[in-house]
């Protein structure tokens, strides 16, 4: 073996026995191509729908199904112990069943009783199973022990059928794998909070074609619903991103300043949290024009009056809906002749009124569409915690920690 191999992180790809087990085969690429060294273990349903050879060629590893197939390397108990994440995707009900049970009658859920690493499930089945109250208590076990259970996409399932159960995306997937593998295992420390997350930058607009914008990308908030979704919470999101929602939250798609205003205020009155990581657009123009605005003849340009948008960080800090409710805000800064960004950021924070504020230095070439972020998160008691850059998962995992720090303990 290799050096690099030798030290390439190890993953235990299961494959449960669902019809989404095709969908894996681009989630094991997305992991050996980026340098994880992936052991596929299907169990013996999963070959009925994608057979050994595939997972053989794309993971360039030996696949194997029972505790007896190389029987002299102790497989079912090695596999687990050498590991550094287990991933089991498509985690059918059965698997999650049997995993919650500790059952150990082939070689996944061998690996699964013998890992001491970080495992994700990524569950996939019909609604009716998803919901039956077996699945849902077995899924609280094993979150219980400290399994990440993802929550399944909503979308065409089997047939014609559509609703919850359909396996995340294998990006989801990996992302969800690679944050793991960085930060070591998660904490559900956010169980049983209700948190509003807004994302995306707002679009104002201007006649039937045109609109007035800014650069968020809503990476960022994505990055954040996914994470405390994955830390526990329920969650809400409310994007005016063009970007897909992660699987698990409730998705409420806006548009315009007031749409985001509204839903966030809405979704606020049950909840603990609010992070206001959207880019809402200040102005707005005064009219809207009902047709395409057109180039006049004699060369001018039209003159566009703007009038403010509602404040929605302020407004959310000055009327909490509940006691001890936590307000995140976001400020992408630059600085200017008069002061720096973090000068600006802290009048921000006390003219604002919110517990924490996430400062970013925007820019053409800064922070706008990247997949990485570094950042300074502001508290109103005078605390700075600078996040170095990395993914924006990490930033996301910063903005939980300082949260949770304020929440008061839940009620019994």
């Amino acid at each position: 073996m290799s050096e690099q191999a030798s030290t390439a992180p190890r993953v235990v790809l299961g494959v449960g026995g669902g019809i989404a087990a095709y969908k894996v085969a681009h989630l094991l690429r997305l992991l050996t191509e980026s340098g994880h060294a992936v052991r596929v273990v299907p169990t013996r349903a999963a070959l009925e729908f994608v057979g050994a050879p595939t997972w053989a060629a794309l993971s360039g590893q030996p696949v194997a199904t029972e505790v007896w197939d190389d029987v002299h390397e102790v497989p079912h108990v090695r596999l687990g112990r050498e590991a550094d994440l287990v991933v089991a995707a498509p985690a059918t009900a059965d698997l999650l069943a049997r995993a919650a049970h500790g059952l150990a009658d082939d070689l996944l859920t061998n690996t699964l009783l013998t890992a001491r690493c970080p495992v994700l499930m990524a569950p996939a089945m019909h609604t009716e199973m998803w919901d039956h109250p077996a699945t849902r208590a077995n899924v609280q076990t094993l979150r219980a022990r400290g399994v990440v259970v993802l929550d399944p996409a909503s979308g065409r399932l089997t047939g014609a059928d559509t609703g919850p159960g359909r396996l995340p995306e294998p990006d989801e997937i990996f992302a969800a794998c690679t944050d793991l593998l960085a930060r070591g295992a998660w904490t559900r420390d956010l169980a049983g909070r209700t948190v509003v997350v807004s994302a995306g930058g707002t679009r104002e607009p201007l006649d039937p074609v045109r609109f007035l914008g800014n650069r968020s990308s809503g990476k960022q908030g994505l990055a954040l619903a996914r994470v405390a979704a994955a830390r526990g919470a329920d969650v809400v999101l409310v994007s005016a991103s063009a970007l897909p929602a992660p699987a698990g939250v409730r998705h409420v798609p806006v548009e315009t300043a007031q749409q985001l205003r509204d839903a966030v205020v809405d979704a606020a009155v049950d909840a603990d949290v609010v992070v206001m990581a959207a880019a809402v657009a200040d102005f707005r123009p005064s009219e809207v024009s009902g047709h395409k605005i057109k180039k006049s003849d004699d060369g001018g340009a039209p003159t566009v009056e703007l009038v403010r948008n509602p404040d929605v960080l302020a407004e959310l800090s000055a009327q909490r809906s509940r006691p001890g409710q936590v307000v995140v805000g976001f400020a992408a800064e630059t600085g200017d002749p008069g002061a720096d960004v973090l000068t600006h950021a802290r009048a921000k924070l006390a003219r604002k009124g919110c517990d924490l504020l996430v400062v970013n230095e925007v820019g053409v070439d800064k922070t706008f569409g990247a997949d990485t972020s570094s950042a300074v998160i502001l508290d109103r008691d005078g605390g700075e915690h600078v996040v170095s850059e990395g993914p924006k998962s990490a930033l996301a995992h910063a903005v939980w920690d300082a949260v949770v720090d304020r929440l008061p303990a839940p009620s019994r």
